[in-house]
């Protein structure tokens, strides 16, 4: 789905394969918080592959012989990969397993450790990414161009394909059930759908950033995120002053993650969004009655620690580090067509 937004710095030229094995796509997470040393959950730091978060949890459920509700972790990561995170299982008084005789060729445990409370979504400081790509095709030196304008400028703050399920399955079934063509019973799956929806809301009014050109600077009345807060500042006039700060990264323009309560923004930055939004007001209103609150994301992702370099001939293997909630596919989109046929978009 993400060829339907606009790019930031034109249509790539170049194009490339990914993931044709787990190990071009390596992925660490990087917890918000160490191990306290100490406490009834266990401390897994697990690497994976070929398998999803969730089947993880439910393997260490059943290895433990605990419920799954004892499984707690801060982020889901790719299935098609290589990936390294931490999961936390509640033991209580029971003894602790042997990690090590879980039979399994998916999962290797790496470090165990106690902690004292469950781990939780969103737990997180960062990712950490090593993506091969492989049969690149193109000017390398508009390649390089590329890498240094993502390095210095950042990409849009895009929500990936995996938002919103193979070939948009959870934005479909979103609509239906915001239309109240049906009930989803399963609160996991309802959560999947409304968070489509609105990473739909929020795609849409940065794509119409992007194409005005707009989605670096302030608009007048702009949200402005104060980065590792939730505050926001709503300026009707933006000065030298305010540019320099979203410039050094002090302050980040923001769009919609649309919910009940008043718009965040005013004036100019408030009239645009209403305007791309006009056309999904059942989205919108939707939304609003299933109880979401007004929020607000960043329009620019900055990979942090960019680097790259040439292997074997037509592969460059890239290295640079996300915040959590973003995607590695919204880098890449700018750099190069990578063909990816493990993408559920």
């Amino acid at each position: 789905m993400l060829e339907e937004y606009a790019w930031a710095y034109g249509q790539p030229t170049c194009v490339a394969v990914l993931r044709s094995v787990a190990e071009d796509f390596i992925v660490e997470e990087i917890p918000a918080c160490a191990p306290h040393g100490e406490g009834e959950h266990a401390w897994l730091v697990v690497r994976k592959r070929h398998q999803n978060t969730e089947w993880v949890a439910r393997e260490l459920a059943r290895f433990a012989g605990v419920e799954l509700d004892a499984i707690g972790y801060a982020g889901l990561k790719d299935r098609h990969a290589l990936t390294t995170q931490v999961f936390t299982v509640q033991l209580g008084k029971r003894d602790e397993p042997d990690w090590q005789q879980l039979a399994c060729a998916d999962i290797e445990i790496l470090a165990v450790d106690r902690h004292r409370q469950r781990l939780r979504r969103g737990m997180l400081r960062e990712n950490r990414f090593t993506l091969r790509l492989r049969a690149v095709q193109g000017d390398r030196e508009e390649l390089a161009r590329r890498l240094q304008l993502i390095a210095q400028e950042g990409v849009p703050n895009y929500f990936g394909p995996q938002r919103f399920g193979r070939e948009g399955g959870n934005l479909q079934r979103a609509r239906a059930m915001l239309a109240g063509e049906f009930r989803e019973q399963n609160s996991h799956l309802r959560g999947l759908y409304l968070s489509a929806a609105r990473s739909w809301l929020f795609n849409r009014v940065l794509s119409e950033r992007v194409a005005r050109h707009c989605w670096l600077d302030a608009l007048p009345g702009e949200a402005l995120i104060m980065p590792g807060s939730d505050s926001t500042l709503s300026l009707l006039r933006i000065d030298a002053a305010i540019q320099a700060r979203i410039a050094c990264g002090d302050l980040q323009t923001s769009g919609p993650l649309w919910g009940k309560g008043q718009p965040l923004p005013k004036g100019e930055a408030l009239a645009l969004e209403q305007a791309v939004l006009a056309s999904e007001a059942m989205l919108c209103q939707g939304l609003e009655k299933a109880g979401l609150k007004q929020q607000r994301r960043p329009l620019k992702l900055m990979p942090g620690a960019l680097s790259w370099q040439w292997l074997d001939g037509d592969s460059l293997e890239l290295h640079f580090s996300l915040p959590p909630g973003s995607y590695a596919t919204s880098v890449l989109r700018e750099l190069c067509d990578a063909q990816d046929t493990n993408s559920p978009g």
